[in-house]
């Protein structure tokens, strides 16, 4: 399988690999490079394309965006919200970013057939269709993704905290994130038939107040999750990434300390910046309500939301459901340094949003 990098515009792999921090093997770098150069005049032209042919943004339907920290439930959100009449990233075009209107439409039967069966995290089915974050697109378009220090884990705080936080970014660094980022939203858009996008990715949760301003209009839900089992969920999720994507050894990160971290700096973020907004901007959904109550739970976010369409919507939410009726969640032993760490690190939001805590097995 190609590496994510493979749909990297050549500055940005060319500014990642020189901070990178240790050499990368020439043998996992030429594939990329060969890539890059071999998608070159698709391009070229999808430039053109896009800049006489797609909308900007002002011009497009305001986007849902869908607010959380990783396994929070985005992802289950996101695949029945991608029921109704949203536009959405498919695996494709978070793949060739610069290419997904042209190139990618032609490799796109190919492409499909080289997808995962699931997810390298929790195996949650990958198909063509499934709604995708955008970041893995963003990490292909700009140097500012928490993605590049999954693959350069030798550069990992730098480019994660880069990456979520902006720390070491310049102005310069941020207005071109910006541009990458609305660039990706308009082309989804526009391939859809200009319907509004379904934007999903946990790192916009730690800068909520940018994206406001960078999308007038736009509507935002927050689904949160009891963080015990985030945390647990989230050792996974490091460890199965860095095993899949790494480009470098990464047996020196730690990933409880990246967690644990990351999580207190995005949440108190997300709390500051998003302090005072209410209904029918934005709404706020617990995974819980979620996983026991489905359609219920959408439903509402509709309602609070005044979006059109739920009735429509419905049926197709309901088959979605009994396609992953029978999905079994992966479960994660509850060590008790690890119970204290989280306890101790995570109490505010233990308080306002915890189940009990776990017994450690």
């Amino acid at each position: 399988m190609a590496h994510p990098l493979s749909g990297a515009g050549w500055n940005v792999l060319a500014r990642v690999c020189a901070e990178a921090g240790a050499p990368v093997p020439r043998a996992r770098l030429l594939p990329i490079v060969a890539a890059i150069l071999g998608r070159l005049p698709f391009t070229l032209l999808e430039k053109v394309l896009t800049a006489t042919r797609v909308p900007p943004l002002a011009a497009l339907p305001p986007p849902l965006v869908i607010l959380g920290h990783w396994r929070s439930g985005t992802t289950h959100l996101v695949n029945m919200l991608g029921q109704g009449d949203f536009a959405y990233a498919p695996p494709v075009s978070v793949g060739m970013p610069f290419e997904m209107l042209t190139l990618g439409r032609l490799l796109k039967p190919m492409l499909e057939r080289a997808l995962p069966e699931g997810r390298f995290i929790d195996q949650v089915a990958v198909t063509p269709t499934s709604p995708q974050e955008d970041e893995i697109a963003i990490a292909n378009m700009s140097a500012i993704s928490f993605y590049h220090g999954i693959y350069f884990p030798a550069a990992c705080d730098k480019f994660v905290n880069r990456g979520l936080f902006f720390d070491g970014a310049s102005e310069a660094d941020i207005a071109a994130w910006a541009q990458a980022f609305t660039l990706f939203t308009r082309k989804v858009s526009w391939a859809a038939g200009c319907k509004p996008a379904l934007i999903k990715n946990p790192v916009y949760t730690a800068r909520p107040a940018m994206l406001k301003a960078l999308l007038p209009g736009a509507k935002f839900i927050h689904i949160h999750r009891d963080p015990y089992a985030v945390f647990f969920s989230m050792r996974n999720f490091w460890a199965k990434l860095f095993q899949a994507l790494a480009l470098q050894p990464f047996a020196h990160v730690d990933i409880d300390e990246l967690v644990l971290t990351v999580y207190a700096r995005m949440m108190t973020a997300f709390e500051e910046e998003a302090r005072g907004w209410a209904a029918p901007d934005f709404v706020e959904v617990a995974y819980g309500d979620l996983d026991a109550r489905p359609l219920e739970t959408v439903e509402r976010i509709y309602e609070a939301l005044e979006l059109p369409g739920f009735a429509a919507a419905r049926p197709k939410m309901a088959a979605y459901l009994a396609t992953v009726a029978r999905y079994e969640k992966n479960r994660f032993r509850a060590d008790p340094e690890a119970v204290a760490k989280v306890s101790a690190r995570w109490a505010p939001w233990i308080a306002r949003w915890g189940d009990a805590r776990p017994s450690a097995a």
